[in-house]
């Protein structure tokens, strides 16, 4: 028998896709990953497994990351969320007891099932939402970010709102309707692969009084929120807030949130980079996640600078301390030619331009 805990999860990564589909069966297969809310089996996509990859090291198949939680495992953390259990013993009993069990082959002769209605959390889902919610201008959501001290919105096409957006409590599954910002992800050539949504107070001074006021569906990894279209220079950063903070004192430089920490050390970037700001969060996972990507762009000839805020993030920074300290300390960090290039005087920055029309993005 294979007592080794090592030795079972390298038994388990090997036929990883069938662990996922026996134990987490709320999720899907999207490339090379598994995705689903998290190792309890929750539907969503914030987890995501590697099916394929090395037998072990980085990038082993197997490895699972929550983008939600900051966590990370193996293939018994998941079999012990999954099934709820505690004792290490329990666990390698019933991977043990699914390794014996017989595989299922699909027959190449059946007849293909029938296309079903898109499920909650796919991209179709998604692009639906985004088509039914509203420019922002003159709405709740355009509030909300002006009380986060974001005053400058243009470039705004990825930002919608949506007056009665599907809430499902996590205690009881109870739903209700709220008001919510819907924030579109997209891919390298525009086309929405999933949204963002926060949901709103209705006076639109905060987030909604909800346990999970954020949550994403969707395609996320690797794509993110775009505002601005990028050519040789950009920013990439966690949050939607905290790029549109940077946006008001670099109001011409293409910005992409990635949503989360380790969505950011996984972007995908653009082929015609040449230099790529990171705005890191302050925070452990945050710094990770720079470190990651500036690594990653290093490695394809992209030089990379790495933004830091004073506060938790730039949205704190903007929000607190306000729009010249902000700029005062992006001055000091920005190459100076793109300050000349991107940094405009507070005033003579863009005016608002939500009203104006802009590139749609591809469903």
């Amino acid at each position: 028998m294979f007592d080794s805990p090592a030795e079972l999860a390298q038994r388990l990564a090997r036929d990883a896709e069938a662990v996922c589909r026996h134990y987490l069966s709320n999720g899907r297969r999207e490339g090379r990953y598994w995705l689903v809310g998290d190792a309890r089996n929750t539907p969503g996509r914030s987890l995501f497994v590697r099916l394929t990859g090395a037998a072990n090291g980085k990038g082993a198949a197997g490895k699972w990351t929550d983008a939600a939680l900051a966590e990370h495992g193996d293939l018994l953390d998941i079999i012990r969320a999954s099934c709820r259990l505690s004792n290490f013993r329990d666990v390698a009993d019933e991977a043990r007891r699914f390794l014996a069990m017989p595989r299922f082959e699909p027959d190449p002769e059946a007849a293909p099932r029938r296309p079903t209605p898109a499920s909650r959390g796919t991209p179709e889902s998604a692009r639906r939402l985004f088509a039914m919610a509203e420019p922002i201008r003159g709405t709740i959501a355009e509030t909300y970010l002006r009380k986060r001290g974001v005053t400058i919105l243009h470039e705004t096409a990825s930002l919608r709102f949506h007056r009665r957006c599907y809430y499902r409590r996590q205690s009881d599954g109870e739903v209700e309707t709220l008001p919510a910002h819907i924030a579109a992800v997209t891919d390298l050539s525009g086309v929405v692969t999933g949204v963002q949504r926060t949901w709103l107070d209705p006076t639109g001074d905060d987030k909604a009084s909800v346990d999970t006021p954020r949550r994403a569906m969707g395609r996320l990894l690797g794509n993110g929120v775009r505002f601005g279209v990028v050519d040789d220079i950009m920013a990439a950063g966690e949050g939607v807030e905290t790029m549109l903070s940077l946006r008001c004192v670099l109001p011409t430089m293409p910005m992409v949130a990635a949503l989360s920490a380790n969505h950011l050390a996984a972007l995908i970037l653009p082929h015609t980079l040449r230099r790529l700001y990171v705005a890191r969060d302050d925070d452990p996972a945050g710094d990770m996640a720079a470190e990651t990507l500036t690594r990653r762009a290093a490695a394809n000839g992209i030089d990379a600078v790495i933004l830091s805020p004073t506060l938790d993030d730039f949205n704190d920074d903007l929000h607190y301390l306000g729009m010249d300290e902000l700029q005062a300390a992006l001055r000091i960090q920005v190459v100076p030619e793109d300050v000349a290039r991107f940094m405009s005087p507070a005033e003579s920055a863009p005016a608002d331009r939500a009203r104006v029309g802009v590139t749609p993005l591809r469903a």
